[in-house]
């Protein structure tokens, strides 16, 4: 099955907004880490090691597919329907790397990722990387990014080896990406190793839920922390219709609000808005991976219609019949072009 149709057969481009890469430079540094057993995370040898040692045809057509940001990619896109993806560094990215070697691996992606843009601008866009290791150096990889290569945004592969950027340590960076008025994209990975063993002994630390448990607490956890109090700006768009949050947000806001008035913990400051309203000011989602219409309904209906935006999750979930099923959904021509192409120009700022 295809979804062939133009954009001149419709009245909106189909934007894919978290799509992932990899530079095969970055895959190789994984290779010798993996044989030389030199990263101390569980997940990423457990995801990492599935993805470059399995002899199963699918993980290896997903890391093939990452390498690619040229015909391959384009073609793929075409074969779905997809008019223009918001490519971004996979997970886990630099975030298990030290600061040396996380930062040559940020600048070499920013680099290949600009450079695929400029000869596909109608095709892609791309989210900076930085080495979060070093915040400084960090925010001077992010100015570039953007300044410098056009990217639209700055890709948070969750965790960073175990610490959460509601750290002090990392404020220069939320500031950097307040003021540059671009939007922070979380996106999951494997639990640190202070989380992933109950998960890993059930084989359950991937996409099937300890994605999605580990990068909505990091999401909570920036609400909670006051961040978006701070940064009235801050703009953060999350996949996989939000980890399950929007379902939580009644009780979550009932149990916020005793615990602050209990005054029960020093990270949970009082906060300007109930944790639900910042999905309503602060906070935008995505669809990847969640091609499933009663959940997308849901979380349109709790957090509003202009929070919710299409993405597919390239390669990882590259199913053509999701595009299809997407384009029918229950909505209005407007909302379907917002849906797919409005929200999407707004918050990334895309200007192709």
């Amino acid at each position: 099955m295809t979804s062939s149709s133009t954009p001149a057969e419709r009245p909106y481009l189909r934007i894919a907004t978290e799509e992932a890469y990899a530079p095969p430079e970055m895959i190789s540094l994984w290779r010798e880490h993996l044989a030389n057993d030199t990263i101390d995370d569980i997940g990423f040898t457990s995801l990492v090691g599935y993805f470059l040692n399995s002899p199963h045809p699918q993980p290896q057509a997903v890391v093939e597919r990452l390498q690619d940001a040229g015909a391959r990619r384009v073609a793929d896109m075409d074969a779905a329907g997809i008019d223009h993806q918001i490519i971004a560094l996979t997970a886990p990215g630099t975030q298990v790397l030290d600061a040396a070697e996380g930062q040559r691996i940020a600048a070499l992606a920013n680099d290949k990722m600009a450079q695929a843009v400029a000869e596909h601008p109608t095709r892609f866009s791309a989210l900076a990387a930085v080495s979060y290791e070093d915040p400084d150096a960090a925010v001077a990889e992010l100015q570039r990014a953007v300044g410098e290569l056009g990217m639209k945004g700055l890709i948070l592969n969750s965790h960073i080896r175990g610490q959460y950027i509601d750290h002090p340590k990392f404020e220069p960076i939320i500031e950097a990406v307040a003021d540059l008025d671009v939007p922070i994209y979380l996106h999951p990975t494997t639990p640190p190793n202070r989380m992933i063993e109950p998960f890993r002994e059930a084989g359950l630390d991937g996409a099937v839920f300890g994605f999605g448990v580990e990068t909505g607490l990091h999401l909570l956890r920036m609400i909670t922390s006051g961040m978006f109090d701070r940064h009235p700006n801050l703009r953060v768009v999350v996949g996989h219709l939000a980890e399950a949050l929007p379902f939580w947000l009644s009780r979550i806001d009932y149990m916020h609000a005793k615990q602050v008035a209990a005054k029960r913990y020093e990270a949970t400051p009082p906060l300007q808005q109930k944790p639900s309203e910042y999905f309503k000011s602060h906070i935008w989602i995505t669809t990847s991976g969640m091609a499933w219409e009663p959940a997308i309904r849901f979380t349109r209906e709790v957090t509003g219609p202009d929070r919710v935006m299409y993405a597919m999750d390239y390669p990882y979930q590259y199913e053509v019949s999701e595009v299809e099923a997407m384009d029918g959904l229950e909505m209005s021509e407007a909302e379907k072009k917002a849906f797919f192409e409005d929200i999407a120009r707004e918050v990334f700022r895309l200007d192709f």
